[in-house]
């Protein structure tokens, strides 16, 4: 009997240490194949700048916790973060004041109703929600420590850390997004009111507008991601970027409120944690393993790109990456 027992465990060993590495590269080959000439949706019109985005633009990036890069499409194409900088912004508050304290400013709940909406502070106990609805990402900017200039020199410092290269602002769409962005301001002075703001809301709002505008890459993308999917620390610069505790927090907001209004729906599908950008873009993380970024312009009607949502379900369904089955 302590043969076949210590046979089995022998066997397990071998077939661990022997395990075959899935085919990214052919999977990810695959879903820009299956969706490329998927049509639906509509690039984000209010915001007159990306609508002017080639519709047509498709690509997917996958890299592993390890460093290994696949992609697919127009890997070249620039695009803004949008609202996947708010990912990254409350990492850097994390980093700065602790997950208890932003708990108790910014909020964890979902708010059951749209990303921008001013009824949604008025509703929420803490009349911010979470730091992914617009209130609880612009509240997130005003609690970075600083003036305007040392706010911003520290939100760039951190996109670029995370994505290992120097970003640079879209003016076109700054300019666009300033232009169109008075209900934000709107909904600053309402959270002024209910004292849920902590710095000047005009220089906060800009430089929320601003991180939104920055331009990346969907390689970039990925490679911000693969921070989180490595607990925190890149694996090109072997840097504890965020620290170890705080990426579940992240990510657990990721996963409640990462896709607007269908955040459920995606959770119970794909069951990644995941953030979206009216830009396009979404990136989703399996702990431990890779980060996969897509982008493709046009959006569905909350807000999430149709193709780039398509493609990481479909890979997360490849690679049996779902994180509660």
């Amino acid at each position: 009997m302590l043969i076949k027992i210590l046979l089995v465990a022998f066997l397990i060993s071998i077939s661990t240490v022997f395990a075959v590495e899935p085919d990214y590269q052919a999977i990810i080959d695959q879903a820009y194949d299956n969706y490329h000439y998927d049509n639906r949706g509509e690039n984000a019109n209010y915001i007159p700048a990306l609508a002017q985005v080639n519709p047509n633009y498709f690509a997917i990036a996958l890299i592993t916790v390890d460093g290994k890069i696949y992609t697919a499409g127009a890997t070249k194409v620039k695009f803004p973060l949008e609202s996947i900088s708010k990912v990254f912004n409350l990492a850097l508050v994390l980093q700065q004041f602790g997950n208890i304290e932003v708990l108790k400013k910014l909020g964890a709940n979902a708010t059951g109703l749209p990303f921008n909406s001013i009824l949604a502070v008025k509703l929420q106990p803490n009349h911010i929600g979470n730091p992914f609805v617009n209130a609880g990402a612009m509240a997130t900017v005003s609690m970075i420590k600083g003036n305007a200039n040392q706010k911003w020199t520290t939100i760039s410092n951190n996109l670029n850390t995370y994505a290992g290269t120097t970003l640079e602002v879209n003016q076109v769409i700054d300019k666009s997004e300033n232009e169109t962005n008075q209900h934000n301001h709107a909904i600053a002075k309402l959270l002024e009111a209910y004292g849920k703001f902590y710095s000047d809301t005009s220089m906060a709002v800009d430089l929320y507008t601003k991180a939104c505008s920055v331009d990346v890459t969907v390689t970039d993308l990925a490679k911000m991601g693969v921070v989180l999917a490595n607990h925190g620390k890149s694996p090109y610069t072997h840097k504890q970027i965020l620290q170890v505790n705080y990426v579940s927090n992240v990510l657990a907001v990721m996963a409640t409120a990462g896709l607007y209004d269908t955040s459920g729906n995606w959770l119970y599908k794909v069951g990644l944690p995941a953030k979206s950008g009216v830009g396009g873009g979404i990136l989703a993380i399996v702990p431990g393993k890779f980060a996969i970024a897509a982008f493709s312009p046009p959006l569905d009607e909350t807000g999430n790109s149709v193709r780039g949502q398509e493609a990481v379900q479909y890979i997360a369904n490849q690679l049996k990456a779902n994180i509660f089955n």
